[in-house]
């Protein structure tokens, strides 16, 4: 069977530099973030003294992310209530656009018809990256032959001329055993879905439909860890968190070396062509109108709580590039980010 070369990288799938210079120049249910009780010392984050609720939704991705802050920002503002909402990137934008929510997450950039319902619905928005992330494939912690994946050899699992016919790890490389490969991933409302068919199969929203989806992210978590034979991917704070239970694949890069990801290697960019940066995007209507959503946004980008991205396993965006979003705010700049 013949499968595609290498496709060409995302558009957005620029690499971390890039972004740094370029910004410097210019799925599932709804939670409600738990609310510790403030430090016995007193060490409870700077308020603003608002009140009133703050509605999130999209990307399982950036879900961690907004936990965290909304759980800090909660016990430094005790009258509000933030509540989060895991629906995928697509299906938060549905419900962005529709004027149901306050904030977007997503872990890719708005799509052209996506910001075409949101002119057509009146609501104008400021895109702003907050961290990069390294989508991540994984295996079952028993697979001790997927040490390093070519982009080809995941084309050749993922791609949708794969369903019903490439079933097995030896299909994929002889050197492999003969063992059923078991899938799992994100559903098709994922902006990580949507990342990785094109990064992976050269066509945004390209796979094969016989593997179990999921918009939670936990749900793939469960099922790689309950089939010795099984592939899945997602963000790499998911990973993270379940790496005692989960193994990660390294991926050969552009430059030809197998690279896994990290941290670092997310940071520096040579974890390609699968590391990007992730969003949130803020209705400018309410940022002007409900000072609980203003003080949100705000909080959200200070430097100050970037300490918040790297606790749940993200890379925080550098100073001058979380203040280049501050200052779009500040200057009501909505729409795309000059990235």
């Amino acid at each position: 069977m013949q499968f595609k070369t290498r496709p060409a990288r995302l558009a957005y799938s620029f690499s971390i530099l890039a972004l740094t210079v370029s910004l410097a120049a210019c799925g599932g249910g709804t939670t409600t973030a738990d609310v510790a009780d403030p430090a016995a010392d007193g060490s409870v984050p700077e308020g603003s003294g608002v009140s009133g609720d703050v509605q999130i939704d999209g990307s399982s991705t950036v879900f961690p992310i907004s936990e965290a802050v909304a759980e800090e920002f909660q016990l430094a503002n005790p009258g509000t209530n933030v509540t989060v909402g895991v629906s995928g990137t697509g299906g938060g934008f549905k419900k962005f656009c529709a004027g149901e929510t306050d904030v977007s997450n997503a872990s890719r950039p708005i799509k052209a018809e996506e910001m075409a319902a949101c002119e057509a619905a009146g609501i104008e928005f400021f895109e702003l990256p907050i961290a990069y992330d390294g989508l991540t494939v994984v295996t079952n912690a028993e697979n001790d032959f997927a040490q390093c994946l070519t982009i080809d050899q995941l084309n050749a699992i993922w791609s949708p001329e794969s369903e019903g016919s490439i079933t097995n790890w030896n299909q994929v490389d002889p050197s492999f055993p003969d063992q059923p490969l078991d899938l799992y991933g994100p559903g098709t409302d994922s902006g990580t879905f949507d990342y990785f068919t094109e990064a992976i199969n050269g066509e945004e929203g390209a796979s094969r439909g016989d593997y179990t989806a999921s918009e939670d992210d936990n749900v793939i978590v469960t099922g790689v860890t309950g089939s010795s034979g099984s592939m899945g991917y997602f963000g790499y704070a998911y990973y993270e968190e379940s790496s005692d239970v989960l193994k990660s694949v390294a991926i050969e890069n552009e430059a030809g070396e197998c690279v896994e990801p990290s941290v670092e290697t997310i940071a520096d960019g040579s974890y390609n062509p699968l590391s990007r940066p992730i969003f949130f995007y803020v209705s400018k209507e309410s940022y002007e109108t409900k000072p609980q959503v203003k003080a949100f946004a705000d909080f959200h980008l200070d430097p100050a709580n970037g300490g918040l991205i790297g606790e749940v396993g993200y890379v925080p965006l550098p100073e001058d590039i979380a203040l280049a979003g501050k200052s779009r705010l500040d200057k009501g700049e909505t729409g795309k980010s000059p990235i």
